[in-house]
């Protein structure tokens, strides 16, 4: 498969509209899409533009941009893509989760359809990447696991590290030298008494130091899908657990 530029360009817009709001229901701005990016906002402007036109995205001047059910298919060939080559650089090459992102984003445009399925069949068709984050299967569906943000759970909340985000390879390197991954249990204690950020503990730790403090940075990237009930609980909706289909969910 030969991308020009100019298709990988609009690959990359459609992947990362869809991703601002796979875990969240906000949708993105053309000031935040430039953000994530890292491009100049005339440039998101004009590429906005151009995706309106071929039927990619809905968009109205100073609103939120929005994929169309063709936008949200491409967007997900793309994020399988993506996904299947971090796991397949973890699993088969030993990278390190913190090394996938930079090598996925630039191989994605590169490979064929028949090369994509290959890889995915020799993987066991995994169903998420390193960093938690769903992968799409071949049809386009996609299962969220139902998780909360870490941040956003109140004292005695207990689950698994079930995603973390993967848009600071420091961030990642942090979180590995502390015991944190997907999968790891985790019981929410609540603020520190004296000072900010969140203390949880690990039940599972072999060296138990005690309470870990995290910083609110560390806790806005960190989500979990929770193991039974705690008294008095305040959380009542969790994000995902439903199937997408870009066929018949798309707007």
């Amino acid at each position: 498969m030969k991308h020009s530029a100019n298709s990988s360009s609009i690959e990359d817009y459609v992947k990362v509209i869809y991703a601002y709001t796979e875990w969240q229901d906000k949708p993105i701005t053309s000031s935040a899409l430039a953000t994530r990016l890292g491009v100049a906002n005339s440039s998101v402007s004009e590429m906005v533009r151009k995706l309106k036109d071929q039927g990619l995205v809905d968009h109205e001047p100073y609103s939120p941009i929005h994929l169309t059910a063709k936008g949200l298919t491409l967007a997900l060939s793309m994020v399988r893509r993506h996904r299947l080559l971090e796991t397949y650089l973890v699993r088969e090459l030993g990278y390190s989760w913190d090394e996938v992102h930079d090598e996925a984003e630039q191989l994605e445009h590169a490979v064929s359809e028949n090369f994509i399925e290959r890889m995915s069949a020799k993987l066991g068709h995994p169903s998420r990447d390193p960093h938690g984050d769903p992968i799409p299967d071949a049809q386009g569906g996609i299962t969220m696991v139902p998780s909360h943000r870490l941040d956003e759970l109140d004292p005695g909340h207990t689950g698994r590290i079930s995603r973390i985000s993967d848009h600071d390879p420091e961030l990642l390197r942090h979180l590995e030298s502390i015991g944190i991954g997907v999968d790891t249990l985790v019981t929410v204690l609540g603020q520190p008494r004296f000072g900010a950020g969140l203390q949880i503990a690990l039940p599972q730790a072999k060296n138990d130091a005690g309470p870990l403090t995290l910083s609110d940075e560390v806790a806005a990237s960190l989500w979990l899908a929770s193991e039974g009930s705690h008294p008095d609980c305040s959380v009542q909706e969790v994000t995902g657990g439903s199937l997408m289909n870009p066929y018949t969910a798309a707007r």
